[in-house]
């Protein structure tokens, strides 16, 4: 037999992980298992991933970095990477949609880019497949950077630095080319990986890392809210789609899945919970102003919809359970990764 909720976030908080069971909903049916366990599935890689097609190297890396941050890769010369992935926001832009060429605002919010080198798949609606097909993607998409990779690749070829920083990490005489422009942009977004959190110390040990209230949040994160269903493992994520029951007349996954596969229409990727802005906004459009919005549509179980996701159902949360979510969630946000800008050539 398990706990009750507040038996159970005593142990949370006391640290006897042995002292009961936590009820956690599977596909499966309901599984009980110890507070200790539950920790372990949140527990950090020890190395970051690389593609046997494009493996790290330094020489890529620095390569990359200079490429995300130059506006040259634009056709105004006034966009880079980095404008809609910025350091000091989160690497997201901080607005509910993102600008683009002519600075025309986008259909989507800007998605943060951390972590992304685990990810099976990329963008909000899951079209590239890789690090490396995403790369090309705003670079050519005529509403964002606007360019063809023919005309990227001349530009730079007129750089003489880039002349030389393409031999270093490629190793050819004439290797500024579309393929290797993206490959080092994949490599450098591959290396960007949120810090340790004081969640991540917690997992590790330190029972002082976190407070109590934020102890109890991740019990009801993972029970009673069923939060975890879809923000699962380290990155908080499932790398899956779901329609939330969302006012949007954006199809998002749908458009890439048979019409037979109902439940993609009008489904989104899950947001990573990883290195959160507290500020917002939220959801795929912006749609959401701050957290307390969030939490209210998710215990009223989203809008009503043929397609809606099985795991978009209401729930009863008191306002101390809401607000140990919130404090939750805090504990996920590390030191900011903000490198250093590079002097571009």
């Amino acid at each position: 037999m398990s706990l009750s909720l507040a038996a159970i976030a005593f142990a949370a908080v006391s640290g006897l992980a042995e002292a009961g069971g936590i009820t956690i909903s599977t596909a499966a049916g309901d599984k009980i298992i110890t507070l200790e366990a539950l920790k372990e599935r949140y527990e950090r890689p020890d190395a970051i991933p690389f593609p046997k097609n494009n493996p790290y190297t330094e020489e890529k890396e620095k390569l990359g970095k200079k490429l995300f941050f130059d506006p040259r890769l634009s056709r105004s010369q006034i966009v880079s990477c980095a404008t809609c992935h910025n350091p000091s926001l989160g690497w997201s832009d901080g607005l509910p949609k993102g600008v683009g060429h002519g600075m025309e605002p986008l259909e989507r919010r800007s998605p943060p880019v951390l972590n992304l080198a685990w990810a099976l798949s990329l963008m909000w609606d899951g079209r590239a497949h890789s690090l490396e097909q995403q790369a090309l993607m705003p670079i050519t998409a005529p509403q964002e950077m606007n360019m063809t990779m023919d005309d990227v690749v001349d530009r730079l070829r007129m750089v003489p630095g880039y002349r030389e920083l393409f031999s270093e990490a490629f190793g050819e005489t004439d290797s500024i080319n579309a393929k290797n422009i993206v490959a080092a942009l994949a490599t450098y977004e591959r290396t960007l990986v949120s810090h340790k959190a004081p969640f991540d110390l917690w997992v590790e040990g330190d029972e002082d890392a976190i407070s109590a209230e934020a102890k109890r949040g991740f019990v009801t994160f993972n029970t009673k809210a069923r939060c975890s269903a879809c923000h699962a493992g380290w990155r908080f994520t499932d790398d899956s789609f779901h329609n939330i029951g969302l006012e949007t007349d954006d199809v998002g996954r749908g458009k890439f899945t048979p019409p037979s596969v109902a439940i993609m229409k009008y489904a989104f990727k899950t947001p990573s919970l990883r290195d959160l802005r507290m500020q917002g906004p939220y959801m795929h459009d912006g749609s959401m102003a701050d957290l307390d919005e969030v939490l209210e549509h998710y215990v009223k179980g989203g809008r009503k919809s043929p397609n809606l996701s099985p795991e978009m159902r209401p729930v009863k949360l008191s306002k101390t359970e809401q607000s140990d979510l919130i404090a939750f969630l805090e504990t996920l946000r590390g030191p900011s990764v903000k490198p250093q800008l590079p002097d571009l050539p």
